[in-house]
This record gives C-alpha cells, sequence and structure tokens, in this order.
C-alpha cells in the first residue's frame, strides 16, 4: 500500500522584482496545508555580473517559522536576534519568528558583483497558538552541516533537515515535530519514504517528473496525499528534485496578515501595533 494523490496545485508565476517566484500556495485553489501555509520558489535562473541581487530588505514576521532551502548560489541573512550568516547552495536557513523578529534576506556583494545561478525555496511553516509567542531562534547550516542518506541501491538520495530518516536524525529539532528533506531521485528509480496517516504530508516537485501509483505530477506542483497508509512510494520518471516533509496538523483558526500569522484579527493588530513600537528588535528589549 501507499498514499495516493488526491489533489495537485500547480504553482502561478509571480515575479518580485526581477526575481522568477512560483508560488503553489497559497493559491486560487488552496489556502494552506496545515501546518504549511507558504512556498515560494525562486529561479531557477541566471543573474548576470553587476545585479542588485535578491530584494528581501528588512521586514517583520511573527507567529510561524520560516525554513529556506538554497539549491543554488546565497544568501545572506540578518535578523533583530543578532543573527548573521551567509548560507551557501545546499544549505538551509530555520527561522523561528515567534514573538516577533526583523530580518533580512539579501544577496552578497560577491554574488552582486559576479552574478552566477540561482534557485531558492522558502516554506512557512506555522505555529500553534501555545508557540506563537516563543522566543525568536535561528540556524543556518552549510551543505556540509546536512546529512546525505542514500536511496534506492544509490540512485537517490536524501538530505535531512529535521527528523528522523534510516536511523539517522536531522541537525534541527523542530518545535513542533516537523520532518524536512530535500530529495534527489535518478529516472527510472524508486523510494518508499515514511508518511504517516495522521500527518500532513508536504511534496513540491522542483525539478522533473515523479509518480505515486497510476498518477504522474510534473514539476512545479505541490502535492497533496490522501491518508490511506503510513508510507509513500515514489517513483521518478525523470532525474527529480523534490521537497517532501511531513507535520501534524495544527487544526486552529488561522489569521494572516503580510508577514504576521496569527489565530485572531485582535493578534494581528496588536503584531502590528508591536512593530511600530520597536518591540520585534530583539537586541533592544530589557
Amino acid at each position: 500500500m501507499t498514499r495516493k494523490i488526491t489533489q495537485q496545485y500547480k504553482a502561478y508565476r509571480d515575479d518580485i522584482r526581477d526575481l522568477q517566484t512560483r508560488r503553489p500556495v497559497p493559491g486560487p485553489q488552496i489556502e494552506q496545508l496545515d501546518p504549511f501555509l507558504f512556498l515560494n520558489h525562486h529561479g531557477p535562473q541566471v543573474y548576470a555580473p553587476d545585479n542588485l541581487g535578491l530584494p528581501f530588505g528588512p521586514h517583520p514576521h511573527r507567529g510561524f517559522e520560516t525554513v529556506t532551502f538554497i539549491l543554488r548560489g546565497e544568501l545572506a541573512h540578518s535578523d533583530t536576534g543578532g543573527h548573521e550568516s551567509i548560507i551557501h547552495a545546499g544549505g538551509v536557513q530555520w527561522m523561528t519568528a515567534g514573538s516577533g523578529l526583523i530580518h533580512a534576506e539579501l544577496s552578497p556583494e560577491s554574488f552582486k558583483r559576479s552574478g552566477g545561478e540561482l534557485e531558492i525555496l522558502q516554506l512557512w511553516v506555522n505555529l500553534p497558538s501555545s508557540l506563537k509567542m516563543t522566543e525568536p531562534g535561528y540556524i543556518g547550516l552549510q551543505a556540509d552541516e546536512i546529512p546525505v542518506i542514500p536511496l534506492s541501491h544509490g540512485h537517490g538520495s536524501v538530505n535531512l533537515i529535521s527528523g528522523s530518516l534510516a536511523g539517522v536524525a536531522g541537525p534541527v529539532r523542530s518545535l513542533t515535530g516537523i520532518t524536512m528533506m530535500t530529495a534527489q531521485l535518478s529516472a527510472g528509480s524508486e523510494v518508499t519514504l515514511p508518511a504517516p496517516a495522521a500527518r500532513q504530508v508536504f511534496l513540491y516537485t522542483v525539478k522533473g517528473r515523479l509518480r505515486i501509483g497510476d498518477e504522474e505530477a510534473r514539476a512545479w506542483h505541490l502535492v497533496d496525499l490522501d491518508g490511506s497508509d503510513d508510507s509513500v512510494t515514489i517513483t521518478a520518471v525523470d532525474d527529480v528534485v523534490f521537497l517532501f516533509g511531513h507535520g501534524d496538523k495544527i487544526n486552529e483558526p488561522m489569521v494572516s496578515h503580510g508577514p504576521f500569522v496569527m489565530n485572531s484579527v485582535a493578534e494581528i493588530n496588536q503584531a502590528i501595533l508591536d512593530y511600530q513600537a520597536g518591540k520585534f528588535d530583539v537586541k533592544l528589549k530589557p
């Protein structure tokens, strides 16, 4: 047995300045896959020398976590919690906005001078009401800090970010027990991944086509699965790259307003007031 595809959502194009961007969720047919709220797929594209780089200057967040996968290129991060890093291709950033952070995600000066390939995924993961005001945090991982687990007799691999697989634990301990990974499979190979039936699976095809049961999923599609089994068997039709994870459903009211995700309109209004009052600048708090 394997879980089966119930629905697919094609990412729609929504470029940000000169940054090619696709977004499968939220979209016209889907608001969220609880607890997964939002995915931006930037690129793949090649920046010329003397470019403007990424357009994500300082902006606030509250009430959720951002997980950013740098597939190609590099990303400079800084935030009001005092965290700074430059993450290169193959690395990951996991930021807990919690009670509130202001951060910037920009291209390093070297990338703006020289240009190069760029492809980045950013996933927003909701927090339950009991954790929305948790202390902010940040983890930046380079590629060599992320375990690589061989799959399908050497015809594929997983980069394990959080959770466990094949006796290996990911370097991030998620506040809500999220399992998250990127995976690569060669055409014709197959893998069966754990996907507990009670949990929400997040599966997005970054590159190539894959098949689950009798149904095929093409690149740039978010795939929703049923809850019929505790695993999913994925066959690569082409050489394929996909984002895969699962988490417990929160099943709480969700109100989003730009960079804030809370449980009520009143909490959104309070987030705006707190941001305007400078309370997101963690370094300035007594």
